[in-house]
């Protein structure tokens, strides 16, 4: 509804309208347009005054760019009608539905309350003409139209479909075998759809295009011949038409049928018309005996690509039996130094079939005002001049006052746009581009619907409601298969409401409440503890994946040890440290009961990478911290439930999307996102699987969450957030036609189908209702988009020879161009394809009123790029800018600024006093509610002024051991306390690695062989590495496979290993978990280990040994004083293996690094045996005292930085003072 129309509730109910025998609806309003405004009809100048008097024949009208075009086609259809014209016998054309609805706007508004007579484009007239003629019995339903991404689709599909029918001794088109490779690429469908979008422009039908192929030697016109019969009978029997084929059809109907009998057609931009549209006309106007009056500017032919063809208008007096050609001379739109550039550039074009002197006369206007400018710059590279039109456009609307609104930025190339757009945007100019610029699946608002929807519509088991789960069979169940949720789709039910080329009024986007969810009635239970996974069985339910159907009891490890079952997953969430990838989880909690064996894994529809995608978006809006919450609640769920290693915090979380019943007990401050997402996911799964259709499911994801409430609410407030609410709401919209419309026009093709078709489209489809653009931002968009629109200030950027012009012949395959009305046409010429780049770039530079700005880069390298020939036709000499703005014109570059020149010691007193005084003022700006305008002018939101913020709570309580672990004790004592700080305490480490998993699976099948649960067999070993390596997340599958030759060299060394003899050593425990508290000086420390294996000799003497997987060993000197082995010693002699040795203590016979990823030396084995490295009995208190260190450095959280080889490898970079990046931008 426009702003002019008011609402009136009716006065009485029930009451019918006056007039009118239908009963209004109870309560109902009643939109009534307000009255227009009083018109003054313009004034015209001689020119225009001699178009609107005329009474005669066809009337060919040349207006440039600003004459008054519209104006004077919309006053001579008043004039017309002022002479007692019916308007039933007036027809108005032009070529965009914007400008048909602008034209019946202004006609409307200059009639004042008269009927204006019909205007609209060729495609809705001709839409029109077959509905009207189109027999009832055969087209129960309306013709559809094909969009361009759809007919795009259509042909790659049957150019595709070609090979397979050949295959069967079924293909009737020929194609030659030189293109028989081609058939599946999307150039050549390009080609094709060209080539029968020329035949049937030029009347041509298959025969006819099949023997102008004959007599011309073409055989793959010929082959197009008969793809081209295909072609029009699918879509016959899809009851569909493309536009190029309603236009041939109109034609066709037209010549036998009874047209109405129009006593005037106006055209507008008619150098736009193909050959097709022109018959049209021709058969309209009844050969031109009826009064025709074409506008055009054959300077501004730029559609050559869509099938525009020039000569139309160049041949109108010949085909229209008529020689009068007006021409509009005077131009309102650019001042006339600004007209002066540009008409330059018309000097360079050829000249016409037309009378020259109009020609002339039509290139030489003058202008209506003084004023205007163009100027042209050149930069060293293109982010230097993205950076420098950022600061002009800045610099206009700051300086000159000039609306954002009322600038563009237009390039040559659609593939510059997005760089501009990121320059722009960084630099705080609000950028608006062309929606139509972007395919529907690139919109912001479509990716997380259509990547919910592709989820959803995976096949993997049917979705299930969530039931009370047995504890006894929760982790044993499998249900049984069901088919693929999307196979079976019924037919639609056909829309009421058929789909035609006008546009019709838009319905407000769907934005109503979500549906709330059912809460599920019971949450699994926590598995066994006591089970191990010997074999994983394969499951067939997508969610469980990984879970084991078999499993058995494990019994007691060797003299005594504590019973332990382990788990093969990858490794927990924490610094990637190679010193232990297995051990630091075992250190956490060594007392904890045997692992369970359950070995989640991301279901089977649901990728980790996707779930965490869905998560962050606008369907779950869970933000980075709640979700990382979630994800060590999961964590810890696990650990709770007897996981001692539990896997990634993604995959949990990818898990409990799965199966949101996980996430009951989870507070909702941070779970009720996920929580709700994760019922919706089910519940379309649900709907699928019954038969749901594309529509029906994205309805469903969009309706259940409280994105359209936001939305909705963002675009009633209004401003940025607003428009780009709008936007949003626009494209979604969009989704929900396209939708519909696929599946009105392929029936029940499946989700998955949809999706690869919604895939495959690689250009902006057409809409009916126009996309919200904002009105406060400058435009970008390509020189063809520009067409018909002007702003105050325009910018032309990426100005560069072999862009622009860009002398490349389109089409040179199949060469469409040379299908020809009376025979082979000749191909374009280089000269040819110059004129039209030219005509291009001239209208690109004819958008400014005021000013126009040129830019292009200039490469100091002779090979570089360098500016177009058109930079110096348009009569200014270009200026070179050496470099980027000293500064973005922004009110945080000036602060920034205003700043740096405070401390600045090379500026004067008087200097930096005088940017101390403007800082103040800026931090003085409020707005009328108090707010402050500039807040980062003020001291109190500057960086660095106050001290350090300091923990009241201490970490640790010095009446209690401080509790450490071997493997951090090097860590924290004598490597790098604030690594072990940030990665131990904060636990901001990375997520678990693949080479954390690696050692983590290495150091759990070691101990099933140490402990007898698995047989020392090299192939054993391997089939239990392969049940569980598809969990490890490596960054490339060939990454895997290198990895996995690893790891069977590294078990191959082990096995090697633990069968030699070793002096009379024997296992005596492995992975044996210790807990001992001891005196280190003045601290009691509490030392909470695992070890891995523990051996003794014939002497009764104790020997730890540590198995370490990764690539790099310390040296001789370092292992005689590694603090993880000399605390397992320590340890040792106060009491942690008693148990093991029936409560005797024994002697510390050392202990020993066995690093199986190395080879031991030629002398002691070489590749078969693994690198050991070992430690002699403790001597002396030097362990005590390295305890005694890290114990001082906890209680006093003294955490300082050290620096080291291990800084290569750190994850806290840019959280270290010690490292560049890492201090602050105040030191």
């Amino acid at each position: 509804m426009s702003s002019s129309s008011t609402t009136r509730h009716t006065p009485h109910q029930g009451q019918p309208y006056p007039g009118s025998g239908r009963q209004r609806t109870p309560g109902a309003y009643r939109l009534v347009r307000t009255a227009p405004a009083p018109l003054v009809p313009p004034q015209l100048d001689a020119a225009q005054r001699e178009v609107v008097d005329h009474t005669g024949g066809p009337l060919l009208v040349l207006a440039g760019p600003g004459t008054g075009k519209t104006t004077t086609l919309v006053e001579s259809v008043a004039a017309r009608m002022e002479r007692g014209a019916d308007p039933e016998r007036l027809l108005v054309l032009t070529f965009s539905r914007k400008a048909a609805v602008e034209l019946r706007d202004r006609m409307a508004t200059r009639l004042g309350g008269r009927r204006p007579p019909q205007a609209t484009t060729f495609h809705s007239y001709c839409y029109a003409l077959i509905r009207a003629h189109q027999d009832a019995e055969l087209f129960a339903e309306p013709l559809r139209l094909l969009s361009g991404p759809e007919q795009d689709l259509a042909v790659r599909e049957l150019l595709a479909g070609q090979i397979d029918l050949e295959k069967a001794g079924l293909g009737s088109v020929g194609w030659p075998d030189e293109l028989r490779a081609c058939l599946t690429t999307r150039g050549f469908a390009d080609e094709v759809r060209a080539v029968l979008a020329r035949s049937r422009e030029l009347g041509l039908g298959p025969d006819a295009l099949a023997r102008f192929a004959e007599r011309v030697g073409r055989p793959d016109w010929k082959a197009a011949a008969g793809f081209l019969a295909e072609y029009l009978d699918v879509l016959d029997l899809q009851g569909v038409l493309d536009y190029t084929e309603l236009v041939h059809r109109a034609v066709l109907l037209a010549g036998s049928v009874t047209l109405p009998a129009y006593d005037a057609v106006y055209v507008d931009e008619y150098q736009d018309t193909d050959p097709a549209q022109v018959r049209l006309l021709h058969a309209l106007t009844g050969g031109g005996r009826r009064r025709v009056v074409a506008f055009g500017d054959p300077d501004q032919s730029i559609y050559a690509f869509r099938g525009a063809d020039v000569n139309g208008i160049l041949d109108f007096p010949a085909a229209f039996g008529g020689n009068d050609v007006r021409v509009l001379r005077t131009s309102r739109r650019a001042g006339a130094d600004l007209l002066g550039a540009t008409r330059l550039l018309t000097q360079r074009m050829p000249l016409t079939r037309l009378p020259s002197d109009k020609v002339r006369a039509h290139r030489e206007l003058t202008a209506a005002r003084d004023g205007g400018r163009a100027e042209a710059y050149t930069y060293p590279t293109a982010s230097a001049e993205a950076e420098n039109i950022a600061d002009l456009l800045r610099r206009a609307h700051l300086e000159d006052g000039v609306p954002w609104q009322d600038m563009a930025v237009l390039t040559r190339a659609a593939s510059s746009l997005p760089s501009l757009r990121r320059a722009l945007t960084s630099a705080g100019v609000p950028v608006e581009t062309d929606a139509a610029d972007t395919p529907l699946r690139h919109e912001p608002a479509v990716a997380p619907l259509l990547l919910a929807l592709r989820a959803v519509a995976k096949p993997g088991g049917a979705p299930t409601a969530p039931v009370a789960a047995d504890p006894a069979t929760a982790d044993r169940a499998e249900p049984e298969p069901s088919p693929d949720p999307t196979a079976a789709e019924p037919a639609p039910v056909p829309s009421p409401d058929p789909v035609v080329a006008e546009p019709v009024p838009s319905s407000d986007p769907v934005v109503a409440e979500p549906v709330p969810s059912s809460d599920p009635v019971a949450a699994d239970p926590a598995p066994s503890p006591d089970l191990v996974v010997v074999e994983p069985a394969p499951s067939r339910d997508p969610v469980v994946g990984m879970r084991s159907a078999g499993a058995e009891r494990v019994g007691t490890t060797t003299h005594g040890a504590a019973p332990s079952a382990h788990r093969l997953d990858p490794a927990p969430d924490g610094p990637a440290a190679e010193q232990d990838p297995a051990l630091d989880a075992a250190d956490a909690d060594a007392t904890d009961p045997a692992r369970p064996a359950e070995a989640p894994a991301p279901p089977v529809w649901l990728s980790v990478e996707t779930a965490l995608e869905l998560l962050a978006s606008p369907l779950a809006g869970v933000d980075p911290a709640d979700l990382r919450r979630l994800g060590r609640a999961l964590r810890d769920e696990e650990r709770a439930g007897g996981n001692k290693v539990p896997p990634p915090s993604d995959v949990l979380l990818a898990r409990a999307l799965a199966e949101p019943e996980r996430l009951v007990a989870h507070d909702p401050s941070y779970a009720r996102g996920a929580r709700r997402l994760g019922d919706l996911l089910r519940e379309t799964r649900t709907l699928l699987a019954a038969g749901g259709t594309a529509e029906e499911a994205l309805w469903l994801l969009w309706n259940g969450t409280p994105w359209p409430g936001r939305l909705e609410r963002a675009a009633l407030r209004g401003g940025p957030a607003g428009r780009n609410a709008d936007r949003d709401l626009d494209a979604v919209c969009a989704l929900f036609e396209t939708a519909a419309r696929a599946e009105e026009r392929v029936g029940g093709r499946g989700v998955l189908n949809f999706l690869e078709e919604l895939d495959a489209q690689d250009i902006a489809a057409d809409t009916l209702t126009r996309r919200h653009t904002r009105p406060d931002a400058v435009r970008l968009m390509t020189a063809h988009r520009s067409k018909g629109l002007e702003w105050r200030f325009v910018v032309v950027a990426g100005v560069q020879e072999g862009l622009w012009p860009d002398l490349r012949r389109r089409g040179s395959l199949l060469e469409a161009d040379r299908i020809g009305r009376d025979g082979l046409a000749e191909p374009l010429t280089p000269g040819a394809l110059l004129a039209e780049e030219r005509r291009l770039f001239y209208v690109a530079a004819t958008r400014a009123r005021d000013r126009l700005v040129v830019t292009a880069v200039k490469a100091p390298a002779e090979d570089g790029d360098q500016p177009s020939r058109f930079l110096t036709e348009l009569g200014v000499e270009p200026k070179d800018v050496p470099g980027r703005p000293r500064r973005p014109l922004a009110v945080s570059a000036l602060v920034a600024e205003l700043r740096a020149t405070t401390v600045d010691p090379d500026a004067s007193p008087a200097l930096r006093e005088a940017a101390a005084h403007r800082l103040a003022s800026l931090a003085a700006l409020t707005d009328e509610e108090g707010q402050a305008l500039v807040p980062a002018a003020h001291p109190d939101r500057w960086w660095g002024l106050f001290e350090p913020t300091r923990s009241t709570v201490p970490l640790r309580d010095r009446d209690q051991p401080v509790s450490l672990s071997p493997s951090a004790l090097e860590n924290l004592a004598t490597t790098c306390s604030l690594q072990w700080f940030l990665g131990r305490e904060v636990k901001a480490a990375a997520p678990a690695t693949a080479a954390q998993g690696f050692g983590n699976v290495v150091h759990v099948l070691a101990d099933e062989v140490a402990s007898g649960r698995t047989p020392a067999d090299l192939d054993v070993l391997m089939a239990r590495l392969d049940s569980v390596w598809d969990a490890l997340a490596f960054d490339a599958p060939w990454k895997s496979a290198q990895e996995k030759a690893h790891a069977r060299v590294a078990l191959e060394r082990f096995l090697q290993w633990h069968v030699m003899d070793r002096g009379g050593r024997t296992p005596a425990a492995s992975e044996h978990g210790f807990d001992v508290t001891l005196e280190a000086g003045e601290y009691e420390v509490r030392i909470r280990g695992s070890m891995d294996r523990v051996e003794t000799d014939e002497h009764g003497r104790a020997y730890v040994v540590d198995f370490k997987t990764g690539k790099a060993a310390p040296t001789r000197d370092e292992v005689a004083h590694h603090p993880q082995l000399a605390v397992y010693q320590l340890a040792v002699r106060e009491g942690a293996l008693d148990e093991v040795f029936d409560g005797h203590r024994p002697e510390p016979g050392g202990a020993e690094l066995v690093q199986l990823r190395q080879a031991a030396p030629k002398k002691e084995g070489g590749d078969a045996l693994p690198k050991v490295q070992a430690q002699e009995p403790l001597e002396g208190e030097w362990v005590g005292d390295l305890l005694a260190t890290a114990a001082g450095r906890v209680l006093d959280e003294r955490f300082t930085p050290t620096t080291g080889q291990h800084c290569a490898n750190c994850a806290f970079r840019a959280s270290c003072s010690a490292q560049p990046e890492g201090r602050q931008i105040v030191e």
